[in-house]
This record gives structure tokens, sequence and C-alpha cells, in this order.
């Protein structure tokens, strides 16, 4: 063996496929909440463009106004050896005060300064607000016209403007041109707009995530349909997926079936073999046996007892063989435990009959072994058998379910029970507490491999009734 340290496994990349196959998370759930966030994003971008662009489109009408407004004071400006002069404009809004429609027309001095030299008689002795960075942008940009908002000249902010200003040169002198619009009816359109599309959008979105999940739920329902009919097969409540399926999934069903199918010949083929087996085995040590029991030497003695041994330990490992294949192949086999309980007791009360054994038990109707009835059988006679043969009289069988799709056994009888310190010892093949007793010793052992072949655990106690108690965990059918 190489001492080399092993190399590290490389770490997979994340792709969509391992997302979407990651196991313990639900593929319809996926596939709903990566839906509904694309159609949240998508929503939501759509929203935001809309109410962006109708704003923006109001504003352009707004700056339109605003920019006809400047032109209309352009062409009323004359400047005169004693000033600017402007003619009178006949625009009501502009004569009538706090109107909501201003012009304003200033220079800047030298140093950087604003100077008013006109304004619109609806400004009543007010000014427009001026950006002190607004004329330097204004002589960067000479004859442009350039755009902002104002909280307004109103003390209480209910009529915020958006200024347009232009410095333009009137007879080589450069002023600046303003004028103001109230912008407050575009804001309440706008927020009106939004609250509109926003709220359709809502409606919107909601519908296509019920869409979706409806999509999904129906389109997915036979899939679901499908898992519910093999876990049917599982519990032993079907042997083979019988309904109909979309044709998308109808190939997956019937291979389900073939598989059913060819697992329950595995199993036949499997009991033809040990069959087999069990009979060319048997057959030579049963001449054996006959042919040693006409002698009285000691080889003879050895032959007959080495014979029954290995006569037991045959039929030990033909039984966990055929317990191993039924268990591993063996679907929808279902066994009423009552029935099975009622059958040995009857039996072994007429074979004990002489030390008029009683044998009480107790199981609930609905209870059912998930698996074979020959191999409960097995298990629970060996038990029971047991259990007579060491009892005083009494012999007490209980079952139920524990949940999680198991059931509990339990067999008690009244005899000499076994030391704590010999119960792990019992389990073991050929182990005989008492050599006087008749038996090859395999009894607990058999029934310890053919629980644990089907996935449970037996366990050895005392009982109440002054005997040996042995608990079961088996695998259980659901009702």
């Amino acid at each position: 063996m190489s001492d080399a340290p092993a190399e590290a496994p490389e770490t997979p990349k994340p792709s969509w496929g391992r997302w979407f196959g990651r196991p313990g998370r639900s593929l319809t759930r996926r596939l709903i909440w990566l839906a509904s966030a694309w159609i949240v994003v998508a929503l939501m971008l759509t929203g935001w463009m809309l109410t962006s662009q109708y704003r923006e489109s109001a504003l352009r009408r707004l700056d339109n106004q605003l920019s006809a407004v400047i032109d209309d004071v352009v062409i009323a400006s004359v400047m005169t050896p004693e000033g600017l002069q402007v003619a009178e404009i006949k625009d009501a809004p502009t004569l009538r005060g706090l109107s909501g429609k201003y012009w304003m027309v200033g220079r800047v001095d030298p140093d950087g300064g604003f100077v008013v030299l006109a304004r619109s008689p609806s400004l009543a002795g007010e000014s427009l607000y001026v950006d002190p960075l607004l004329p330097g942008r204004l002589q960067a940009a000479m004859g442009a016209t350039l755009s902002y908002n104002d909280p307004g000249i109103l003390e209480d902010g209910s009529q915020p403007l958006q200024i347009a200003s232009s410095m333009k040169l009137l007879n080589g002198q450069p002023l600046v041109f303003m004028a103001g619009l109230d912008r407050s009816e575009i804001d309440i359109d706008t927020r009106q707009f939004a609250t509109f599309t926003w709220t359709a959008l809502l409606i919107l979105g909601l519908g296509l995530v019920i869409a979706v999940f409806l999509q999904v739920q129906i389109g997915l329902r036979p899939l679901f349909d499908l898992r519910v009919e093999i876990a049917n097969v599982r519990k032993g409540k079907a042997a083979r997926i019988e309904k109909a399926y979309p044709t998308e999934i109808q190939p997956l069903a019937e291979q389900v079936n073939r598989l059913l199918d060819h697992n329950q010949e595995v199993v036949d083929r499997q009991r033809t073999h040990v069959g087999n087996l069990a009979h060319a085995l048997k057959t030579p040590l049963s001449v054996m046996l006959a042919e040693a029991g006409t002698d009285d030497g000691q080889l003879a003695e050895i032959v007959r007892r080495q014979s029954e041994v290995m006569k037991g330990q045959v039929d030990h490992h033909l039984r966990r063989a055929r317990a191993a294949a039924r268990a591993a192949h063996g679907l929808g086999e279902k066994t009423p435990v009552g029935e099975v309980v009622d059958e040995l007791a009857v039996m072994l009360e007429r074979v004990f009959q002489s030390k008029d054994v009683e044998i009480d038990w107790r199981a609930p109707d609905e209870l059912a072994f998930l698996g074979e009835r020959q191999d409960l059988q097995e298990i629970l006679g060996n038990l029971m058998e047991n259990a007579c043969k060491w009892s005083k009289r009494r012999v007490r069988v209980s079952a139920g379910a524990s949940g999680l799709g198991q059931m509990i056994a339990v067999v008690e009888d009244d005899g000499p029970g076994l030391p704590a310190d010999q119960r792990d010892g019992a389990l073991k093949r050929g182990a005989r507490m008492d050599e006087t007793a008749p038996g090859s010793g395999l009894g607990l052992a058999i029934v310890d491999d053919l629980t644990r072949a089907y996935g449970g655990r037996m366990t050895l106690a005392a009982s109440d009734l002054g005997g040996l108690k042995v608990v079961l965990e088996l695998p259980a059918a659901e009702a």
C-alpha cells in the first residue's frame, strides 16, 4: 500500500443542474421560488422604467413650455441707454401675482454675483432662486437651456417650481433669462401614475405567481401520483403501478413495473436454487445418518452427531439466504401479525398439551408485518416454541406498532429465565444453555439472523412473569 497522501477531491463547481438536483430540496418549491423571483424582478424593473419614463416625459413637456416663455421674454427685451426694457408680454398668468408662471432677467457681475434687471408681475417683488454655480455653468454653455427644481417662492412650499435658465447675448451684452413654472400638478400626476402602475403590476405579479404555482402543481401532479403509487408498493398496499399516466411519464411507470417483475423473478429463482440446494445437501446427510444408525460404534456416533450439526447448519444458512433475498426484493409483501400468532398459539398449545401450557396473545387487527408470512412464522414460531419449552405454564405474546414504520413483538414466559451475563451468548449459533434439552441450539440465532435480514433488532431481557423476555423490532406495513 502506498504511503503517498491522497489527492484532495476536486470541489464541484456550482451549476443549474446541481442546484435543481441537490438532495433534500423540493423541485416544486424550487421551481415556484425561481419563477416568482424572476417575475418580481421583471415587474420591479418594468414599474421603475414606466414611472421614470412618465416623469421624464412630463418634465420635458414642462421644459418646452419654459423654453417658450424664455423665447417670449428674449423677443420682448430691448437694451437701451437707460437699461434693459422688456415690453409687456400678453400672458395672463405672468401678469397675475403668484400665479405659478414667472420670468426674470438678470446679469452676472464681475465678482460672480447676480443682479436682477427685470421680473414678471406674477413674482410680486420676489425672485426666482439662482444657484450659486448657475452663472458659471451658463457661461460655459452659452445659449443652452439648463433646468433644475426649486422649492418655490411660497414659504409653505405648496408651489414647487421647475426653473429653466439660459444665457443669451443682447446687443453684445450677456444676460440671463429665467422662467419658472409650478410643477405641483406634474408631481401629483406622477405619484398617481406610479400608484396605479405599481398596483396594476402587483396584481399582475400575484396573478403570474398563482399561475406558475398552479402550472407547476398541475404539471407535476402525475409525478406526485406516481410517487404515491411507488410508496404504496413499498409499504405493501399494492403490488404494481396500475394508473395510466401522460405519455411523458408512462414509460417510467412501465419501467418500474418491469423492475418489480424482475425482482419477483429473482426471488422465485432464489427460492428454487435454495430448494435445490437443500435437497442436494439433505439427501446425502440423510443417507449418512441412516448408515450410521445401523452401527453402535464410536465412529457411527461421531458421524451421527456431526451430521445433525451439519443438517442444522444447512437449514440455518438456507433460511438466512431465503430471508435476505425476500427482504431485499420482496416489495409489496404484507402479513397480518394476529393471524400468524393465532395459528402458532393453537398449534403449540396442542404440542405442549402435556404441560398444560397457556398462551396469552394480543395484537391489533390492523397490525401487519412488512415481509413474507413464512419468515414471520419462522421468527415467532421459534420464539414461542422456545418459550413453551422452558415455561412452567404461562407464555405471553404481545405485538403493536411503534411508529416510523416499525412494530414491536414481545414473547415472555414464566420459566427459569436467563442470567444477564448469558444472554449475549444465547444468540450465537449452536449455543445451548442446557445440553440435556433437545435441540441444536440454533433457534435464537435463526431468529436473530432473520430479524437482522429485515433491518430489525432482537434483544433479551427479564420478564415480569419470572422468565425470559424477547423483544423484536420489525418493519411494519402501513394500514
